[in-house]
């Protein structure tokens, strides 16, 4: 009974890997949410605002404080000038955001050049949009971006370019140059860009984030999303944004109006006011996330696996090739019995072969749950 806009496309692998976490009672160091909450007074924002009435239907493209906060935020940040009224609208978080992106500007037949391996939402809505992927591999163990790959995969019929920096799932922060070469390809070929730019804020060791939008000639043809998750820990909440020139922007909004039609009245106005009043909340969080994943990918190193070091986002990567598995599913599969620690594997997330013996690893957890997971791996016999 299932359409056939959905044949081929398997259940999140997040939610297997999450619920086989509670049922074997594992440390989740799959899925990626912290377990700690974002700043008190934005919780008290929300609970004012549930309190005193804002429980209705909010603008479909979101409150009006909401929106000028974001503008705010993109100027502050970036350097961008955005009118708020009609260059950002509020999406319930960055994967509905992803959704009304393609389902708003692809037509049956386009391509989609999208960075390999990918958040797994791309790839089902590129398909229910009627999109064809092309994907451009970020191949280890530094997964950085191929130049020569990315114009390979630029076709005739490709119309748009999907990417993502931070990237989840290798933790690579695309440097200044790599993103001019995507800006020379977009412009030569006359791509629009829809970057997810989720992991803006959680970047470490001095990396830096740099919006395409703020690269010549990239603006009018970008349309970046992010949300409030990831930066504030607030993952639950589920409000996001997008920005750009008005003419993306509105077809955000043409799909987003048929699939939530707003999102969530009393959150938006509490969103505001982490962007307005806690602009250092994220800093802070980047700095603890960074001890956090040093304690995480000493230890997987210590237990024999090779880690790649992240420079952004909540997730570490590991090449499990000479445990002797099958592949990272199958590893992953197992992990829970042998050591009762959940894991990521990437593969699912590829189209090519090259993250069959890849695993991702959550390092948003509070230290002690990290040390947990490490003293339980570190007991257990991890080979096939």
């Amino acid at each position: 009974m299932l359409a056939s806009r959905l044949q081929g496309i398997p259940p999140t692998i997040f939610s297997e890997m999450s619920a086989l976490a509670v049922r074997t009672q594992s440390v989740n160091l799959g899925q990626g949410f912290p377990d700690v909450d974002g700043p008190p007074d934005v919780i008290a924002r929300a609970v004012a605002a549930l309190e005193s009435g804002l429980n209705q239907y909010a603008p479909g493209p979101g409150v009006p404080a909401l929106r000028q906060a974001v503008a705010r935020h993109q100027q502050r940040h970036y350097g961008l000038d955005l009118d708020p009224d009609s260059e950002v609208v509020v999406t319930t978080g960055c994967t509905e955001g992803i959704a009304a992106a393609l389902l708003g500007l692809v037509d049956p037949g386009d391509e989609v050049v999208v960075l390999e391996p990918y958040y797994d939402s791309y790839t089902a809505m590129i398909q229910m949009a009627g999109g064809v992927r092309r994907p451009v591999t970020l191949r280890g163990p530094d997964f950085r971006l191929d130049v020569d790959e990315l114009r390979a995969a630029v076709t005739p019929r490709a119309r748009f370019l999907l990417l993502n920096s931070p990237h989840n799932p290798t933790g690579t922060v695309l440097t200044r140059a790599e993103l001019q070469a995507v800006a020379d390809v977009a412009i030569e070929h006359d791509l629009v860009v829809i970057t997810d730019e989720v992991y803006e804020h959680l970047v470490y060791d001095g990396h830096e984030h740099v919006p395409l939008a703020t690269l010549p000639g990239m603006f009018e043809r970008t349309l970046s999303l992010s949300s409030v998750g990831k930066s504030y820990s607030f993952t639950g909440w589920k409000v996001g944004w997008a920005t750009g020139p008005a003419a993306l922007v509105g077809a955000v909004l043409a799909a987003k109006q048929w699939l939530t039609f707003t999102s969530g009245s009393p959150l938006q106005p509490a969103v505001a006011f982490a962007l307005d009043e806690e602009p250092d909340f994220p800093s802070r969080l980047a700095a603890d996330l960074q001890q956090r994943r040093d304690l995480l990918c000493s230890g997987l190193a210590a237990v024999g696996l090779d880690v790649r070091v992240p420079e952004g986002t909540y997730f570490a990567t590991t090449d499990i090739g000479r445990l002797g598995w099958k592949d990272g599913l199958s590893f992953c599969l197992a992990l829970p019995e042998r050591a009762g620690v959940v894991a990521i594997p990437t593969q699912g997330f590829h189209d090519s072969d090259a993250g069959d013996q890849l695993v991702r690893w959550a390092f948003c957890k509070q230290p002690d749950v990290i040390e947990d997971g490490l003293r339980r791996l570190a007991a257990a016999d991890l080979s096939a």
